[in-house]
């Protein structure tokens, strides 16, 4: 690996303005936040939707007014998020796919703690995602939050509804989820299909900052913004999704590696034009 990949989760959907009152919020918000983010160096952008009162939906308009606003500035890759929100249906996360038809989507593989709450994902519910991006042409990441996850992508590549290039985010950290440690990460890693691509995703401030470490050693890529760490530091908050990227261009740049531009990922990942 010769360039770096950063994404950007810019808002996610738990993330509220008591956490960091710069979170934004609004379509244009979010577009605004996206191209400063573009401009620091992220060549995706990992998109979650809000209502006006900042809670989170899976509306396909709002998604793709959201998208819009971004188009007008920049050339992104936009991954929209199929995970959604605690508590949503399979068929609300699902609409997007098929009403907006992304370049990418994540797709989660299995079900999660997650802090008091809990994610389901079935095996056939994942069966089902994978068969609507197929459909429409969209490139998943193949969200993992535990070893049994990368296992049950590795049923759905079995069973032909996955193709490559693989692309895996490997999510630690979650509240009562497995927790970011250099052999948990390096293990995980050691688990996927030869060639596979994947973005290591560290939740919360420690294991946000380590998990970019962590990313160049092993030959993954590094996601930031507001849905994973709202800091900076200890106790400073994160001034923006901008800043976050830049320490990231950064730390890759005294790696010796170059920043991959949105085209790089198109190719790389073999998504269709937009």
């Amino acid at each position: 690996m010769d360039k770096m990949v950063i994404t950007c989760a810019v808002c996610g959907a738990e993330t509220m303005r008591k956490d960091n009152p710069n979170l934004p919020i609004t379509p244009k918000e979010i577009a605004q936040s996206t191209y400063e983010a573009y401009k620091a160096g992220a060549s995706i952008v990992h998109l979650h939707v809000r209502k006006n009162d900042g809670t989170p939906t899976q509306d396909p308009e709002i998604f793709k007014e959201t998208i819009g606003l971004i188009r007008e500035k920049c050339n992104i890759v936009v991954e929209i998020t199929t995970g959604g929100a605690v508590g949503m249906t399979d068929e609300e996360r699902l609409l997007v796919v098929s009403k907006v038809k992304p370049e990418m989507a994540s797709l989660d593989c299995g079900t999660i703690n997650f802090a008091d709450e809990y994610i389901i994902n079935t095996l056939p519910t994942m069966r089902n995602f994978a068969k609507e991006m197929n459909k429409y042409n969209v490139r998943p990441t193949l969200e993992c939050f535990d070893l049994s996850h990368i296992y049950c992508a590795e049923k759905l590549i079995k069973e032909g509804l996955l193709t490559p290039p693989y692309h895996y985010g490997l999510v630690l950290n979650v509240p009562n989820g497995l927790k970011y440690e250099v052999d948990i990460l390096n293990m995980m890693v050691s688990k996927l299909p030869k060639d596979a691509y994947w973005t290591v995703m560290g939740i919360g401030g420690r294991a946000s900052l380590a998990s970019h470490y962590g990313a160049i050693a092993l030959g993954g890529f590094i996601r930031v913004g507001f849905e994973d760490n709202v800091n900076y530091s200890k106790g400073v908050l994160a001034e923006s999704n901008a800043q976050l990227v830049e320490r990231a261009v950064k730390i890759s740049k005294d790696a010796g590696l170059e920043i991959a531009q949105p085209d790089d990922v198109r190719k790389m990942l073999n998504i269709r034009n937009v």
